[in-house]
């Protein structure tokens, strides 16, 4: 396992940007795949992207466009630039890693 801290979370205007962070207790080099998870109030976690060891992406339908997740091997860190942030984005954001989960950090969008 892993330990893994998500940073960057906070309250923003509808159409702003956050930039998540989580950073991992050692290298990430050898995960194939990691990622981001929310979960809105009353609601079960979802995918929202994840990144693999080569770079391939995949993202949630609902932020396409918007979020762009990317990966520093070399910093053991893998990042969510999140622009035009809109109200129902509003939820815990969690970091992922093969049997591994972050505490989450929240994220607030006022419309």
């Amino acid at each position: 396992q892993v330990q893994l801290v998500e940073s960057g979370g906070g309250l923003v205007q509808a159409g702003g940007s956050l930039r998540l962070s989580c950073a991992a207790s050692r290298s990430i080099r050898s995960f194939q795949v990691m990622g981001w998870y929310r979960q809105a109030p009353g609601k079960q976690r979802e995918p929202v992207a994840t990144i693999t060891s080569g770079g391939g992406t995949i993202y949630a339908d609902s932020v396409k466009g918007r979020f762009t997740i990317s990966r520093d091997n070399a910093k053991n860190t893998v990042y969510l630039q999140m622009n035009g942030l809109k109200p129902e984005d509003t939820a815990v954001y969690f970091c992922s890693a093969p049997h591994s989960w972050g505490q989450g950090t929240q994220v607030t969008v006022s419309s």
